[in-house]
């Protein structure tokens, strides 16, 4: 346990981010698989198969390294979002893992539906998951995410500055 962590003990980010880590795996791989779902039937309605929709289909082990930087900077939209660091009661007999369990589920479940009307936020998830997982094309699908996430939200993430509001001109 690190100093920084004793110096809080009722900051309710510390279980939300071990929430966070604990669900990474589980809904990164759902967004790939909804992503490409949502392709399949928006822009091929009539199941013709090219290359593209082929190598889409064929693929059966899917890389979510790539998406690494995008769920860290959702995740920490979210906790800037929720807003109040302090535990709050719980009256239903749930413990605060399994709340902030369930409301990080449902949040990133809306913002996917909402995500997947894009079809800019569904070409770069496709090109850096399936596509082209490696090399340059990948990067700049990065870059286009952390832009999508700024417009969408209205707030910019800085590594070291933290998260603030974008100020319109």
């Amino acid at each position: 346990m690190t100093i920084s962590r004793l110096l809080f003990p009722q900051d309710k980010n510390y279980i939300l981010k071990e929430v966070q880590a604990d669900t990474r795996t589980q809904l990164l791989g759902h967004l790939v698989t909804t992503v490409r779902e949502t392709y399949l039937n928006r822009f091929n309605p009539l199941g013709l198969e090219d290359d593209t929709i082929l190598k889409i289909k064929a693929c059966k082990t899917i890389s979510i390294d790539n998406l690494e930087n995008f769920y860290w900077e959702l995740a920490g939209i979210f906790r800037y979002k929720v807003g109040s660091n302090q535990l709050e009661f719980i009256f239903s007999g749930k413990s605060h893992y399994q709340k902030y369990y369930d409301d990080w589920n449902e949040a990133f479940h809306i913002w996917l539906e909402d995500f997947t009307f894009s079809p800019y936020f569904i070409r770069a998830v496709l090109e850096m998951c399936i596509l082209q997982p490696h090399g340059r094309p990948a990067e700049l699908a990065k870059g286009r995410m952390k832009v999508y996430l700024s417009q969408y939200f209205n707030l910019k993430v800085y590594k070291y500055r933290g998260i603030t509001p974008i100020k319109a001109a």
